[in-house]
């Protein structure tokens, strides 16, 4: 995730980098008489100072600085020139120049304003790729430094104009702060200071990806659902202080793929979307997400009561995972046939006949679809209404996988639950009359 320049900057603040500017202008309309300790080295370098004052292009304003340093590099205004080549090099976002000169200015004024809030703007600039120590020092340093001044309303700024812009330098340096803690790899420390840039602008795309940075890297599974929002809200916040689009699209296929690492499944992950745009923060009571750890025990858990409760089925799904695998033809003839099955039940879906059957299809797994067919040497007595659940123990003969199911031998009285008799044998009466009489002859 590249470094987006300072994207609150207002003219008030930029009035603040150059607060020097207007004692300087006040001096330059002639050379010196009052302040003999300040003196021009000649009309030449009043002139040149005269044009700059005057240039409202930073580019070539900024130029003309740099032939001031030429050709005059010392100079009793070498103060007013750093206060104009910070302002100056800070609006043309030259950010190593401007940090050098924050420099120069910090050594004599450590509490210069302009110099403690444009090192700051431009730490991660100047980080680039591989901060070195030496940067991160310079960039946290300034940042508290700045924090320390906050009360103090700075020069070329009122009072109303500081109230407005002060939450911003604050967030700001707050921001530096985690920043640079994330580089050093200490997630806490960042996770605090970022938790303090939202409470003071809680919609910055850029921080909410910062910050799930740094909670996912702490890998704290109780805490990884945090990490998780911040991630969609980077990724789905579109307002001011958004990344851009592409940006935003990165996020969301990285967040997808974490969610999904951390839960196991997609599901519920649209929920978590939802959250992240309705709101900036994560709800009081925190985010729910269980880990495909978590699910893993509870579907274990469940199956385990599941088998306690009904062994039968437990028993026979057992039976269908191997005789439907790679591998269920020599399962079923190394482990299965012409081998007693210990009992299974189901429900019955068919008597072959309707009456007195010698086959019974059955549907073991959900009671309608079936999967067992049930093979009796001897008719069993009468019938039985379909959906009449019976228990078996039966050797079975062979299978199908697809559609499947497995065909069972079964003994009568290894049958359990049928119900069906046969009908009671007509009896005759004699019928009395002439051939009973015959026959009495």
């Amino acid at each position: 995730m590249s470094f987006q320049p300072f994207r609150f900057l207002s003219a008030v603040v930029i009035a603040g980098a150059l607060c020097l500017a207007p004692r300087m202008l006040g001096q330059a309309t002639a050379p010196s008489s009052s302040a003999p300790q300040k003196n021009w080295k000649d009309r030449a370098e009043y002139d040149l100072f005269d044009a700059i004052t005057k240039d409202s292009n930073p580019k070539t304003k900024l130029e003309k600085l740099q032939q001031w340093v030429k050709q005059y590099p010392q100079t009793d205004y070498v103060t007013e020139r750093r206060t104009l080549l910070l302002a100056t090099y800070f609006q043309v976002g030259m950010a190593k120049e401007a940090v050098d000169v924050a420099k120069q200015v910090l050594a004599d004024d450590p509490n210069n304003f302009s110099a403690l809030f444009i090192t700051v703007s431009f730490t991660q600039a100047v980080a680039g790729q591989n901060p070195t120590p030496d940067v991160l020092d310079q960039g946290e340093k300034a940042a508290k430094a700045l924090i320390a001044i906050l009360d103090k309303t700075p020069p070329n700024f009122t009072e109303e104009q500081w109230k407005t812009q002060r939450p911003q330098i604050e967030a700001l340096a707050h921001t530096t702060l985690g920043w640079v803690a994330l580089q050093r790899k200490d997630w806490k420390t960042a996770e605090a200071e970022f938790q303090k840039t939202l409470a003071l602008n809680a919609n910055d795309g850029q921080v909410d990806y910062y910050m799930g940075t740094a909670i996912a890297s702490e890998k704290d599974p109780a805490k990884m659902p945090t990490a998780l929002f911040y991630f969609a809200r980077a990724a789905t916040y579109e307002g001011q202080g958004a990344l851009n689009p592409a940006g935003r699209q990165q996020v969301m296929g990285y967040v997808q793929r974490a969610y999904k690492g951390f839960h196991g499944s997609d599901e519920g992950f649209n929920n978590l979307i939802a959250a992240a745009k309705s709101s900036a923060l994560p709800p009081a009571g925190g985010i729910t997400i269980k880990t495909a750890t978590e699910i893993a025990e509870e579907q274990q858990k469940k199956a385990a009561e599941d088998a306690a409760k009904n062994p039968e089925l437990t028993l026979w799904k057992n039976i269908k995972a191997e005789l439907t695998g790679p591998d269920g033809a020599n399962y079923f003839n190394s482990s299965m046939k012409e081998t007693q099955v210990p009992m299974l039940k189901g429900k019955v879906v068919k008597l072959e006949p309707e009456n007195k059957p010698k086959t019974v299809i059955m549907a073991l797994e959900d009671g309608t679809t079936p999967d067992a067919t049930l093979k009796f040497e001897m008719a069993l007595p009468g019938k039985v209404d379909p959906g009449t659940e019976l228990s078996f123990e039966g050797v079975p003969e062979s299978y199908t996988a697809s559609p499947f199911m497995v065909v069972f031998s079964v003994e009568p009285d290894k049958l359990h639950g049928w119900t069906g008799k046969n009908a009671a044998p007509v009896r005759h009466t004699p019928v009395k009359g002439k051939a009973g009489a015959a026959k009495k002859k």
